[in-house]
């Protein structure tokens, strides 16, 4: 049975999987971080905690920071730990939340092993989770300063953007073996570094705007042109799509002393 007030697109997709995929479901979230425009992917733990990728929620105070489970319900949070390095942030809610989900090392999953993510990829706000299924590719070692690398599971899917912080899982199963961090897009160091320096220019005629928050904004012409070229980059559809391996999740939730 259902709560009356769970969303219908929820109820339908809970009738349509089996029971690890109800719980993968319902340990799912929308994350929002308001103060910078970001929309990603988050998943509760069992040790109460939900857990994202850092870029999602980068320079966003806890404010104007909350969740949306698949069920409808806002959550807050009381505090923020974050890895930068791994790309990995662990939020505490501001009430205990119950279920969750548990991280596996990946040592079983095999190369050509299906695995799949739930989420909320570009331009889709919910509250039930879309799913997206994959096969993994291999393995990349992501150097992130002179000490360290950070393992990677490299994904034969399309990871969109809002898809980052959510659960990588096998195939048939509800064990994460990896969080879901970005996708490749193609394109070159050099254009990057343009987009990133017409976004900055702040020299030419001034124009005003209205974006989706309904705010006016002030911009020139370069700063336009950078805005379209990154919302078609984001569009892009690339299959390959990596995510942070379970192994140093295991580790970042080991060293702040929450890992159950």
């Amino acid at each position: 049975m259902y709560s009356g007030s769970l969303p219908i697109a929820t109820k339908w997709l809970l009738d349509a999987v089996g029971d690890v995929g109800r719980h993968a479901i319902n340990s799912v979230c929308m994350i929002i971080a308001k103060e910078t425009g970001q929309k990603g992917t988050g998943f509760l733990l069992r040790s109460g905690y939900i857990i994202t990728a850092f870029h999602v929620i980068e320079g966003c105070g806890l404010t104007n920071l909350f969740a949306i489970m698949s069920s409808g319900e806002s959550i807050k949070f009381k505090g923020i730990i974050y890895d930068p390095l791994r790309d990995l942030a662990i939020l505490q809610p501001d009430k205990r939340i119950k279920g969750g989900l548990e991280i596996h090392s990946e040592k079983n999953v095999k190369v050509g092993m299906q695995v799949y993510t739930w989420g909320y990829p570009l331009g889709y706000n919910g509250p039930a989770p879309l799913l997206t299924v994959g096969f993994l590719s291999g393995f990349i070692a992501r150097k992130v300063d002179e000490k360290t690398v950070v393992k990677h599971l490299v994904v034969n899917s399309v990871f969109n953007p809002g898809n980052s912080g959510g659960p990588l899982f096998i195939s048939g199963r509800d064990e994460v073996v990896g969080v879901v961090v970005s996708k490749h897009l193609p394109m070159s160091r050099f254009v990057v570094s343009a987009i990133r320096a017409l976004a900055e220019n702040r020299s030419g005629v001034v124009f005003k705007a209205v974006d989706d928050k309904g705010n006016e904004r002030e911009f020139v012409e370069s700063q336009i042109v950078a805005e379209i070229l990154k919302h078609y980059r984001d569009l892009t559809q690339v299959v390959i799509g990596e995510a942070v391996a379970g192994s140093e999740v295991i580790s970042f939730l080991t060293e702040k002393g929450i890992y159950d």
